[in-house]
C-alpha cells in the first residue's frame, strides 16, 4: 500500500485537490487497491476557494512524515490566504523532507511555487 499525503493549505482550490482524491481514491476501491490518500493540514478547519470549508483527516503535527510514500499539493488563491500556509516553515519542512528522501512530490498550478520557495529546486 502506497500512502500519499495530500497537504492542504488554507485557501486551496477544492477542484485541484479532487484530482488527487478522485484518481487515487478510485484506485483504492476499483483499481489494484495500492493507494491511500490522507488529507493533512495546519488547521482543524480549512477555508477553500469559493466559500467551501474542509476538515483535514490529520493535522501536520499529528503525523510522522516517514509514514508517507508520496506528497501531493493542490494550488490555491492568494486572495484566499493560500500563501500564508503554503510558504510557512511547516509546509517547507514537509517539502524538504520528501525531497531529501527522494520520494515523489506532485503539485498542481501555483503549488509548484512552494517547491521553489522551499529551495529544493536550487541548482537544478
Amino acid at each position: 500500500m502506497k500512502k500519499i499525503m495530500l497537504l492542504l493549505a488554507n485557501g486551496f482550490e477544492a477542484v485541484e485537490a479532487s484530482v488527487f482524491t478522485d484518481v487515487l481514491g478510485w484506485n483504492k476501491w476499483e483499481g489494484d487497491g495500492t493507494t491511500e490518500v490522507v488529507t493533512v493540514g495546519l488547521h482543524t478547519q480549512l477555508q477553500c476557494t469559493w466559500n467551501f470549508k474542509v476538515t483535514p483527516e490529520k493535522l501536520l503535527h499529528e503525523i510522522d512524515l516517514a509514514d508517507f510514500d508520496a506528497l501531493a499539493i493542490p494550488g490555491g488563491f492568494e486572495e484566499a490566504g493560500f500563501y500564508e500556509d503554503a510558504f510557512s516553515e511547516e509546509f517547507q519542512r514537509v517539502v524538504r523532507h520528501f525531497n531529501d528522501q527522494q520520494k515523489p512530490i506532485a503539485t498542481i498550478c501555483v503549488a509548484s511555487l512552494i517547491l521553489g520557495h522551499s529551495g529544493i529546486l536550487h541548482n537544478r
